[in-house]
Order: structure tokens, then sequence, then C-alpha cells
């Protein structure tokens, strides 16, 4: 029997579970959301978040977690290759905003996750909108960090593709620093182009130190995406 047939035969009843358990933690979510907890929310994600590795029998290695300082409002940039990778950064930092692809709001239970975080989704069908969304974009920036991937969809081949100016935007705003992260072996865990999962991969993640917002804004929206994709992928270890 091949290994491909063996990771998929395991990874159908993986995924049942993990969805039927991310089924009740979205019920517990939404009682906590009526009786506006909002403080339990987050602390239920980020219990949800650190729990999924290891019931799927990974270890899910943090580096950098120093570099996050208390209280700090950041631009969180990460590289995307899997499904997975919301919930890896959600298990190192629960109380974050996010701000992506509207279609994600298509997925059943994931949608409710999405919006109890206070996701912004990106919507550019008119002007009127995008403004709005901006708009949206800039108070979230004000209360929550916000995470946002830079490619703007999962890589099919395991490599940086190229970065949107979205954030850019915002961080001309906010003067926000930017916390870049390093994502690794989720490419190999469950890429977008594949259905099973691949139980045999090693994930990590490395949390950069900030880079300060003030310094980046004068140069050009080029030379920032350039920075930032060289600092991210200094750590990458999915093709080596």
């Amino acid at each position: 029997m091949s290994y491909r047939r063996i990771h998929t035969i395991l990874s159908i009843p993986v995924l049942i579970f993990l969805y039927s358990y991310t089924a009740v933690i979205v019920f517990l979510i939404l009682v906590q959301a009526y009786l506006r907890w909002k403080k339990g929310i987050r602390h239920l994600m980020g219990f949800w978040a650190k729990s999924v590795f290891p019931l799927m029998g990974k270890r899910l290695h943090i580096e950098g977690k120093q570099h996050i300082q208390k209280g700090e409002k950041y631009i969180l940039l990460a590289n995307h290759a899997s499904m997975f990778d919301i919930i890896a950064i959600m298990a190192f930092y629960p109380d974050v905003s996010w701000f992506g692809h509207e279609r994600l709001l298509r997925i059943p239970l994931f949608k409710q996750m999405l919006l109890m975080t206070d996701y912004i989704p990106m919507r550019m069908s008119t002007i009127t909108s995008t403004r709005k969304m901006l708009e949206s974009l800039e108070e979230k920036a004000k209360l929550y960090t916000v995470a946002i991937f830079p490619e703007g969809t999962r890589t099919l081949d395991g490599k940086l593709n190229s970065f949107y100016r979205g954030f850019i935007h915002l961080l001309r705003a906010t003067e926000h620093d930017i916390l870049p992260v390093t994502l690794n072996g989720f490419y190999k865990l469950k890429p977008k182009n594949r259905f099973y999962i691949h139980f045999g991969s090693r994930l990590s993640v490395v949390i950069h130190p900030p880079i300060q917002g003030h310094e980046l804004t004068p140069a050009s929206d080029g030379d920032i995406m350039d920075r930032i994709s060289t600092v991210i992928e200094s750590a990458s270890v999915e093709n080596q």
C-alpha cells in the first residue's frame, strides 16, 4: 500500500473528527456571544487552536514569542500555504482581527469562527465598498493586531508568492509595527491542491522581531514588500 493511500485513509476520520470538534467549539462560542462574553470567546478560540495539532498527533514548535510585546498592536504578516495556517497563528496569538478573502465566510463553521475574531472580508467590487473596507480595517487596527496573508491566497508550490499591496495602506495609515511570521511544514501538511493530510510533516512557526512602522513608511511600496518577503523567506525551510 502506498504512503499516499495510507495518508488518505487516515485523513478521512481525522478530518471528520476535527470538523465535529470544531462544531462543538463553535456552539460554545455562540453561547458566549449570546452572553456577550467577548474575552471568554478569545480564550476559547485560543484553546481550540492550541488543541487542534495535538489532536492530529502533531507538535507545533513556536519560536520567537518574546518578540510580541504585551499591549502592542501589530500588522502580522505571514506566508500562506495551508488551511491550517490560521489555526497555527491563533495558537500563539488568539487576540487578532483577520483580514482576508470574503470567500472564507462561505465555509460552514469556519465562518462563525472568523466572525468572532472581527474578521474583515476583502471586497473589491466598487470604490464605495473598498473605501468602507479600508475604513473598517483602520478601525479594527486601533483595537487589535491585524493578521494578513499578503500573498492573498495559498501557494501551490510551497514558494512565497508575490505580495498584494493591501497591507501597505494599513501600514501608512497607522504606522503600526510589522510582525513578520514564517510558517514551516504547512505546505507539506495540507496544501490547497491536495485532499489528504501528510502526517509526517514537521510544523514550526518563527516569529521575527517587529519592523518599526515609521521606519518603513518613507520607503516605496516595492521596497516595503521586498524587505518583508526577505525576512519571511529567511526562516523558510519548505523548499530546502
